[in-house]
Order: structure tokens, then sequence, then C-alpha cells
């Protein structure tokens, strides 16, 4: 991604330097990559099972009621502190943005990337069980998040009246009824892994659950990132267990694990090139800025109030609080969001605000988490 960032500033200063049919052609060539449907309709299906197929089914169960607060409970209140955060700081800088945006921003936002996370905790050298609470939240916390964005985005942009009853429907097509359509692709699939040992075949069966069940499921409109994390984890600890050979699983891992690797390698590439479609309006830039210190501190609110009401009936890492803020990564998942609104001054602010929020969480919390962990265990 620093890479791509650095590639694309200098596009950018030849631009302004005279160099226009260069910055030009570059700006058309990103212009044209669908970032929205490319991650969302695409990509994300298959590194959210690449992770869900190595997270341990029996741990997130035992931490259900942790990952399902900061899932829902925390992502809501930091949907609303950073709308309000927004709605001030970009009036501190001449920016009216309605208050109603500034909540579609916050819910956009506030979901940690799992594609992140996942990335950048394999070298962390977090515990297994506090890496179990991050990963868990990361993967189901996307479901919900997308849930109130739709909610957000029909009030503001389609003028939908706020309804108790539309928002409880949705809340439960999307997610319950996306972990149920996962269980029953899963359920299938592994059911047609227990008569096959040929892991040329279960590989293609694979693929086929998360190319098809992620189609199907946005088709239905369900959520298809809860139906795809659901059916990772059965493959991931059932399949393992009752219907594939040592053999096959070898295989199948070497598989995902590249898929992941190359998959994420195209994501960050991606989000460093984005940077030369969004705005330079230098006042959006600082309020990216200061909005990244904001969406921080809402992360630490929305991580404190969880995990201290979950205090009083269980233990929980002395340091829990702050790796779960500093491992909340934002990712391509809250760029891919903002792209998805329709074209207006709206967009253009939201999208180069939460391009700056990204990619000073990758850069800053993401090669800096490994540094905090080591300095937790010391302490």
């Amino acid at each position: 991604m620093v890479i791509s960032l650095l590639f694309s500033l200098v596009l950018v200063v030849l631009g302004h330097m005279g160099w226009e049919t260069g910055i030009e052609t570059a700006d058309q060539l990103v212009g044209q990559i669908d970032f929205n449907t490319a991650l969302l309709n695409g990509m994300l299906g298959f590194l959210l099972f690449a992770g869900a197929m190595h997270v341990n089914l029996n741990d997130l169960l035992e931490r259900k009621w942790t990952i399902g607060l900061l899932a829902s409970v925390g992502l809501l209140i930091s949907t609303f502190l950073v709308g309000i955060g927004a709605y001030y700081v970009l009036r501190l800088f001449g920016v009216e943005l309605p208050f109603i945006y500034c909540l579609l921003f916050g819910a956009l936002i506030s979901p940690t990337d799992p594609v992140a996370v996942m990335g950048i905790l394999k070298t962390a050298g977090v515990s297994p069980k506090l890496e179990t609470k991050i990963v868990g939240e990361s993967l189901f916390n996307d479901g919900v998040a997308i849930v109130i964005f739709l909610v957000i985005f029909g009030i503001a942009v389609d003028g939908d009246p706020i309804s108790a009853e539309h928002i409880g429907f949705l809340f439960l097509q999307e997610t319950i009824g996306g972990a149920l359509f996962g269980f029953v692709c899963g359920w299938v699939v592994l059911q047609m892994l227990k008569r096959v040992d040929n892991y040329q075949v279960e590989v293609l069966l694979t693929l086929a659950l998360v190319a098809g069940g992620s189609t199907a499921a946005a088709g239905l409109h369900l959520s298809a990132p809860i139906a795809i994390v659901v059916a990772g984890l059965m493959i991931g600890n059932h399949g393992r267990r009752d219907a594939m050979s040592e053999t096959t699983v070898q295989h199948l891992d070497t598989f995902w694990e590249l898929i992941d690797e190359i998959l994420n390698a195209i994501l960050f590439l991606l989000i460093g090139l984005e940077v030369m479609i969004i705005t330079t309006d230098k006042e959006i830039w600082l309020a990216g800025v200061i909005l990244a210190v904001v969406v921080l501190l809402a992360r630490l609110t929305a991580v404190s109030i969880p995990v201290n009401l979950m205090k009083l009936r269980r233990s929980f890492h002395p340091h829990v609080i702050k790796i779960l803020t500093w491992g909340g990564l934002r990712g391509g998942i809250s760029v891919a969001l903002a792209l998805a609104l329709p074209a207006g001054e709206e967009r253009d602010v939201i999208v180069t605000v939460t391009y700056i929020i990204v990619v000073l969480s990758i850069l800053l919390q993401g090669l800096t988490i490994k540094k905090l962990v080591e300095v937790t265990k010391e302490t």
C-alpha cells in the first residue's frame, strides 16, 4: 500500500508540474476501477472465507457475548460518536455536511476491517484469546455495519421514513438470514466433502461455496459477509475434523493462504492508488486528520463500555481495552462503502475523509500494534 501510495503521490506532483498527459491517463485508469464492486462483490467473500477457516469455533463460541456486544452495541456507540464529532469538526473547517450524512460517515467508518485486522495480527504476537476477540468482532461487525449503513443511507439519500419495524426487519433479514443461509450452504458443501477423497475436487467445492454463496446471498438481500464467515467456520472446523484427509487439509490451507496473500496485495495496492481520484482540498484533508483522532477516541469509548460491563462477570486481559482499540483497523470496506454513495459534494467530502482515516489507520496502527503488544506483555 505504501509503494502504490508513493507512486500515486509522485504522479499527482508531476501533474501539478505540468505533466498533464501522464496524470490524466493515470486518473482515467484508476477511475475505471469500480472499487466498491471489486471489493464488496468480488474479493471480500474470498478474503473472509480464508480468514474464517483458521478461526477456532470453540474459542469463538466461548467469547460470543464479548464479540456480540462489540459488534453491535459498540458499533452503534461508535457510529453516533463519530457522526457527532464529524458534524462539528467539518463545520470548524467551513464544510457544511448535513448531520444525517455525518451519521452515514460514522456508520461506514466504525466497523473494523477483517482483512486488515487478520493481515496485521498474523505477526503481532497477540495472545490466542485476545486474537479471537479482535478477529471475531471484525468478522461479524461488517454485517451489522452494513445494516446500519443501509438504514441511514435510505434516510439520507432516498428520504425513507424512520421506522422501528423497517430497521428490525432489515436487521433480521441481513444478519440472521445471512447466518442461516451461510449455515445451509456450509452444511451442503460439508456433506459433499465427506463423500469425496480428492483434494482437487474438494478445493473446487470450497471455491464454488464462496463464489456461489456470496452471489446468491447478495441476490436474496442477505448479508453475504456473514454468510461466508459462517460457511468458512463450518468448513474450517467441522470440515477439517470430519470430512478431509490430512493431504486435503494441507492442500486446502496452502491454496487459501495463497488466495489470501494475492487478494490482500491487490486490495492494498488499490487503496494506495485511490489517492489520485480524491479531492485535494486542504481544509478537508486537515479535517480528515483530526477526524482520525475522533474515530480512535470513539473506538476507545465503544470498546470500554461493553468490556467494562463484561468485567463484572468474567476476567479479561489487563490491557484488553488498549489492544482492542489500537488493533481495530479501518480498511477497504470503509472506502468501498464511501464510494457507493451517489455523486455529489457530500460524497466527495466523505470519500476523502474516509480515505485519509483508512490510510492513517493501516500505517500508524498497523505498523505499531506489534510494539504495543510487546510493551503490554512486559508490563
